[in-house]
């Protein structure tokens, strides 16, 4: 009878153990909690207090002390705040749970089965950042990646804007030098003397075979150095 009530305290006192640690953080293991809020794109607190940092994936940054907000961060930021502010999660652990911030390092999956680290790479708000030795999901998130930039989809998108800006900016210069080409080159018939006005605002008129003649950018024609003279403009100095 002794030996019987020795054996019921020692697995009574296993199973207060093993209840005491079931939802506490360790490698390869699991917790349930829910997000207090989004602190930024990949980065949120627990209703613990506890902060976490998604694994596998690296949204752009907002509230990086000393640090600029980079494009498309803000739109990351967002998206993770409508996915999981007040929702109840569970907390996936790969080899190390904690990084050096004492953060929790987790794949995030919702009631729904959703994984939101994978969502956020697919759906082009994050790109992928491995460091071993948490690399359960490497090949899966290259995959999403792939897939994201493919389909130009979030910050991807951002190339192709940047190149259509700098082709627009391309054409833009290339249309003005073109424009100048044919004031310079182009007169109107029976005007061949250029007036320019200088960065001081001095009115000066070019006649054809003059030093400055070639590289002046005519604002105003003329037929004669008489006509110039009358609109108030005067011949260079010697």
């Amino acid at each position: 009878m002794k030996r019987m009530t020795v054996m019921y305290l020692f697995a009574f006192a296993l199973l207060l153990a093993a209840c005491s640690t079931s939802n506490q953080p360790q490698a390869n293991g699991q917790i349930e909690a829910t997000v207090k809020r989004v602190v930024d794109g990949d980065t949120f607190e627990l209703e613990s207090g506890e902060k976490v940092r998604m694994i596998g994936m690296d949204t752009p940054e907002t509230v990086k002390p000393n640090h600029p907000v980079e494009p498309y961060g803000k739109e990351a930021s967002n998206y993770t705040k409508e996915l999981l502010t007040g929702q109840k999660v569970t907390l996936k652990f790969d080899a190390e749970p904690y990084d050096k911030y004492k953060r929790l390092l987790a794949y995030v999956y919702m009631s729904d089965g959703t994984f939101v680290n994978e969502k956020l790479v697919r759906d082009g708000y994050a790109r992928i950042m491995t460091i071993p030795p948490n690399v359960a999901h490497a090949d899966l998130f290259l995959e999403a990646e792939r897939e994201a930039r493919e389909q130009n989809r979030g910050l991807w998108g951002l190339e192709d804007e940047k190149k259509a800006e700098s082709k627009k900016k391309e054409d833009k210069s290339k249309k003005k030098e073109k424009d100048s080409a044919s004031n310079t080159q182009t007169p109107p018939d029976g005007k061949l003397i250029k007036g320019n006005i200088n960065s001081k605002g001095d009115k000066i008129y070019h006649v054809p075979g003059s030093s400055s003649y070639e590289q002046t950018n005519a604002e105003m024609w003329f037929a004669t150095e008489e006509e110039a003279q009358a609109a108030g403009f005067r011949a260079p100095k010697r």
